[in-house]
């Protein structure tokens, strides 16, 4: 953030402050993802709209988004959305975990396990998502870093991989639907009247608070829930 509203910085000053390079900069100007600068003689200076919007693509990145997916994002947005709207929409889209998708090869990735992992027991790791395979290379994605630990638990249960495939797919089948719903929601009763007024100043910062302390207060929720059912079913299978 900036320290005050009004303050400038040249280029090389906002490229530092967002943590991307002059190169990458001039890149995102060049493809509109950026307002032009304004001009003092010959020097370009930015404002913090310019730093609120490389945050929100860098936010976008994050989540997997492709450039086109981004560009088809921001051209939705007001071309005068100030910062305060620019971090509303980073609070919308901003990732429920802080991982990072990583590409390891296949030493590092032993290291990481804390074993050996042989070609079968890569195989079983990618049938239940715990990795995927890269395309034309040998190196191997780790979508979800700390789901390695847990993968590698799960397969030393001894328990038919068919089973754990199928537990996977009814986890990610349910999971998707829950998120959906919730998601539509929140926006039917959050989003949508905070866009019909207007998006009014006084509403936004109540819309972004919602938003950041809905993500730990779902997880407690579903966590809780998924718990209850499975002591409810316990219960009826023994009656």
């Amino acid at each position: 953030m900036l320290r005050t509203a009004d303050e400038e910085l040249t280029i090389d000053e906002l490229a530092t402050r967002a943590g991307v390079t002059v190169r990458t900069v001039r890149f995102y100007s060049s493809r509109g993802l950026l307002p032009a600068p304004r001009l003092r003689g010959r020097l370009g200076l930015y404002g913090a709209e310019h730093l609120a919007r490389l945050e929100l693509i860098r936010e976008m990145q994050t989540l997997g988004f492709t450039l086109q997916a981004i560009e088809r994002h921001l051209q939705r947005l007001p071309e005068d959305a100030s910062p305060d709207e620019l971090a509303l929409q980073r609070a919308l889209i901003a990732p429920w975990t802080d991982e990072h998708v990583e590409d390891l090869d296949r030493h590092e990735l032993d290291r990481r396990a804390g074993q050996h992992l042989d070609d079968d027991l890569i195989e079983q790791l990618v049938e239940l998502g715990i990795l995927e395979r890269i395309a034309d290379s040998d190196d191997l994605r780790l979508p979800s870093p700390a789901m390695l630990g847990v993968g590698l638990q799960i397969l030393n249960l001894g328990l038919p991989l068919e089973m754990l495939v199928q537990a996977k797919n009814i986890v990610e089948q349910h999971t998707g639907q829950i998120a959906t719903e919730l998601r539509e929601l929140f926006a039917t009763n959050v989003l949508r009247p905070y866009m019909e007024h207007g998006r009014p100043e006084d509403e936004r910062e109540r819309v972004r608070a919602a938003t950041d302390q809905l993500r730990p207060l779902t997880i407690q929720v579903l966590v809780n829930g998924f718990q209850r059912a499975v002591n409810d079913v316990i219960r009826t299978h023994v009656r």
